[in-house]
């Protein structure tokens, strides 16, 4: 807590503490960012940003199968002398750009695809059957592969060490959870995360301080009873009926328990049981999700899940079995932005991106996001960027077999990495040199 409080202080009031000393006077921001963004966009960078992004594409992985997404980083980055570290988490990579001083910063990037079928008819759509990035997340490896290479252009320069960490298994999995368990953020004083937004306008990025995304859980609830001829139903206990007025009654959890001004969610999207019209099945099962601000909150849904559910199947004559698989798909807690490194990125964000007007102040989301992990442990930053062009056919929600991003977000992403790592390191620096 001191050391956030001290940050915050120096954020506000850059200047105001001193030894006496001469200070060495921090970076021009607007002449970083210039330079930077004109780098990212000069048009051999473009291409390469493209095609990298586009045989990311072809090539989606799922979490914790990223080894060809993987290998495929490990390439880029040798190919321009980037040191990394690998294998962390399984498939992920924490590599280091400047001379290995402290302070540490980190950037990072989420890898894994969805089992999601491409429906997008286009040369670069998606070789594996099944398996599609449908959530931007082979955007948020070239955009840091991007900011790697502008980083790596000004090695020299960089007043300590920007970490680039390559997660995987972003996707419901925690694989942020593992890379903090495996050192990947040891000894690094904040993190900075994009995800891009396809309901925001290319151009523009957002995000708010304090609490921003929802804490999420999963569950799957197996629901035994006894089958029978569907003609003959009394001489069934019938799972289909028992799982049906469950997930009614979940919904009352949530419009009579929960208070109207305290977010909460609960949604069934997966439901499987029977096999012929006339058969009633002995077993079905069905899942879902369920979100709140708070992990208190979070906790208090999982009890009155399966409370509801164990009960209502009883009045049918079934048993219910619900599995929370909290060890396969760890329970995401809020991602909190600290104050004081929001105000940074949002400052590198109006002068990469000309004004306040593209830097939004955005709502709170139930959407989860286990970049919060990372946020549990050091001050973090997480922002969403626009994708969205209305030229084309975007605008699409996320985790859509339809998705389409304008890949001129690349750029913009790559540019506003590096120029938020530089400049927070080229801050610290100059706040220790005052002292």
């Amino acid at each position: 807590m001191e050391q956030i409080i001290v940050w915050g202080l120096f954020f506000i009031f850059p200047f105001c503490i001193s030894s006496g000393m001469e200070a060495e006077p921090p970076l021009e921001l607007s002449r970083l960012t210039r330079e930077l963004l004109e780098s990212a966009r000069d048009p051999e960078f473009f291409e390469w940003l493209v095609k990298a992004r586009r045989k990311l594409h072809e090539n989606p992985e799922l979490a914790f199968e990223e080894f060809e997404t993987s290998e495929f980083i490990r390439t880029e980055l040798e190919s321009v002398g980037i040191n990394f570290n690998w294998p962390l988490a399984k498939t992920g990579i924490v590599a280091s750009v400047g001379s290995g001083a402290h302070p540490w910063f980190a950037l990072r990037a989420d890898m894994d695809a969805l089992p999601i079928q491409e429906m997008v008819e286009w040369e670069h759509k998606s070789k594996k059957d099944g398996k599609m990035h449908a959530c931007g997340h082979d955007v948020h490896v070239t955009m840091l592969l991007g900011a790697a290479k502008l980083l790596q252009q000004r090695r020299n320069e960089l007043k300590g060490t920007v970490k680039l960490v390559f997660q995987p298994g972003e996707e419901g999995r925690g694989g942020a959870y593992y890379m903090v368990k495996e050192g990947a953020i040891e000894n690094v004083k904040g993190i900075f995360g994009l995800h891009v937004a396809q309901d925001m306008t290319l151009g523009a990025i957002g995000s708010r301080p304090g609490p921003f995304t929802a804490c999420s859980g999963r569950f799957l609830a197996t629901i035994q009873g006894i089958g029978g001829h569907a003609a003959l139903p009394h001489q069934a206990k019938d799972p289909l009926l028992a799982m049906s007025s469950a997930i009614i009654s979940l919904q009352h959890i949530i419009s009579r328990e929960t208070d109207p001004f305290d977010s909460r969610v609960i949604s069934v999207g997966l439901v499987k049981g029977g096999e012929a019209r006339n058969v009633i099945p002995e077993t079905v099962t069905f899942g879902g999700t369920f979100r709140s601000k708070t992990l208190e909150g979070l906790y208090n849904l999982k009890h009155r899940i399966q409370q509801v559910i164990e009960f209502q199947v009883a009045v049918y004559g079934c048993s219910a079995i619900v599995d929370f698989m909290e060890e396969k798909a760890r329970f995401y807690p809020p991602t909190i932005n600290d104050q004081s490194l929001y105000d940074h990125v949002n400052n590198v964000g109006q002068h990469l991106l000309g004004g306040p007007s593209n830097v939004l102040h955005l709502p709170n989301t139930m959407g989860a996001e286990d970049f919060s992990f990372y946020s549990q442990h050091i001050p973090a930053a997480f922002f969403m960027i626009g994708a969205k062009n209305d030229t084309m056919e975007s605008g699409i929600p996320l985790h859509s077999p339809y998705l389409v991003l304008d890949e001129h977000v690349l750029p913009l992403g790559a540019a506003l990495h590096a120029a938020v790592a530089i400049s927070y390191l080229d801050q610290q620096h100059h706040f220790v040199s005052s002292n």
